[in-house]
């Protein structure tokens, strides 16, 4: 093992990333103990083993909700910029949240410290034009969809696909297609997803609640779960919760609590890439303003599909309501269409994870790892220590 030390500065925001980062920073220090780590993240990636200098994954937020945030990414901004000057680390990973670790990687490109992108920023779906951007301030791309590298590659930008850290962790997903023919006699399990971004909870939670409401009184048996990213936005969800809605909560849970459920309502997001692991079938939710859906977003979102899922099959295989503005009636006339239908049910669940498959082909934090050590010109010496990971 070399002896010499190498600094590793990892920014992750967002608690996806935080528990992305926390699997690298496992295989980094497992393959390479000497190796200091360095970063922006959340309490995954502390127990990993990085040393924090912020966490911001409760912060984490997309679209308009973002502005307020304004003065506090500033000032984090400064903090990144001073921890590399003084603490200058030799490779800068950055995962997804392209809106700041743009910044983040361009603070490191100034200094001439390599970048790698974990996560692609997903530009084929809207701002294409960043491409260009992205060329200047990556040295190595992490995609973590099949179809990504093909299309960064066309666009001088350096990828590598290194499969979806989501799945590395999940065997025989075959197992998990499920069978409907106990329907019938018993009341449906459903998971409620929300999303882990604030302005997500916000703008999903209320309709989500109303949507099972409405369904369990025409399944009266119906049994609801609801999953939170952490105990905070449990206590949050739980605190306004809506008095006519009976639910039971956990906690980080979406594959297990999809695992367990007939049907899921999820936020459209990387949620419903372990929805569709588990086999289970959903109905896909985001809300958005809706005068800046109209007056910018409907012209700068170019994807025929808005869910992963829908994106990775090259079809509609689970129905999207993105953006929904008016009535929650057609949600729940489509859940309930679902809940009626076994067969549809059984093919979709099926479908699903056939979809998935390829996507967990590679080890997404091993894969990474390998790319990080290489840029630290450690590969040599290590690569003996991967075919035990």
């Amino acid at each position: 093992m070399p002896t010499n030390l190498h600094r590793v500065f990892i920014s992750a925001i967002e608690p996806s990333a935080d528990a992305h980062c926390a699997a690298l920073v496992r295989r980094l220090l497992q393959v390479a103990p000497t190796i200091e780590i360095i970063g922006i993240g959340g309490p995954k990636m502390a127990a990993a083993g990085c040393r924090l200098i912020a966490d911001a994954t409760e912060r984490g937020q997309v679209g308009l909700g973002a502005i307020r945030q304004v003065w506090y990414f500033r000032r984090l901004f400064g903090q990144v910029e001073a921890l590399i000057e003084g603490n200058r680390p030799d490779i800068v990973v950055v995962c997804d949240s392209p809106s700041f670790n743009f910044h983040v990687a361009r603070i490191a490109k100034a200094r001439g410290i390599k970048t790698v992108f974990y996560v692609a920023p997903q530009l084929w779906a809207w701002g294409a034009w960043r491409a260009k951007r992205l060329r200047a301030l990556c040295d190595k791309l992490c995609c973590i969809l099949p179809f990504e590298k093909g299309w960064f590659e066309a666009r001088g930008i350096p990828a590598t696909f290194v499969g979806h850290p989501m799945l590395e962790q999940m065997a025989d997903l075959c197992g998990n297609m499920k069978s409907y023919q106990d329907l019938t006699k018993r009341g449906p399990r459903i998971a409620i997803m929300p999303g882990s971004r604030t302005s997500e909870i916000r703008s999903l939670w209320p309709a989500m609640q109303q949507i099972a409401i409405k369904l369990r009184q025409v399944y009266p048996s119906a049994d609801f779960t609801a999953v939170a990213v952490n105990k905070t936005w449990q206590d949050r969800l739980q605190a306004s919760q809506d008095r006519d809605l009976q639910c039971h909560y956990s906690i980080d849970t979406v594959y297990q609590t999809a695992k367990a459920s007939d049907l899921a309502l999820v936020a459209s997001g990387s949620a419903t890439v372990e929805v569709a692991a588990a086999g289970c079938p959903m109905v896909v939710m985001y809300q958005t303003n809706r005068i800046a859906w109209h007056l910018i977003g409907r012209w700068l979102v170019r994807p025929r599909y808005f869910c992963l899922v829908n994106l990775i099959a090259d079809r509609p295989l689970v129905r999207e309501f993105v953006p929904y503005f008016h009535s929650i009636d057609p949600i729940v006339e489509h859940t309930l269409s679902l809940l009626a239908d076994r067969l549809t049910l059984e093919r979709l669940s099926r479908d699903l994870i056939e979809t998935v498959l390829p996507l967990g082909q590679k080890k997404a934090s091993v894969e990474t790892c390998r790319i990080v050590l290489e840029g630290l010109g450690l590969p040599g010496p290590l690569q003996g220590a991967f075919t035990s990971l």
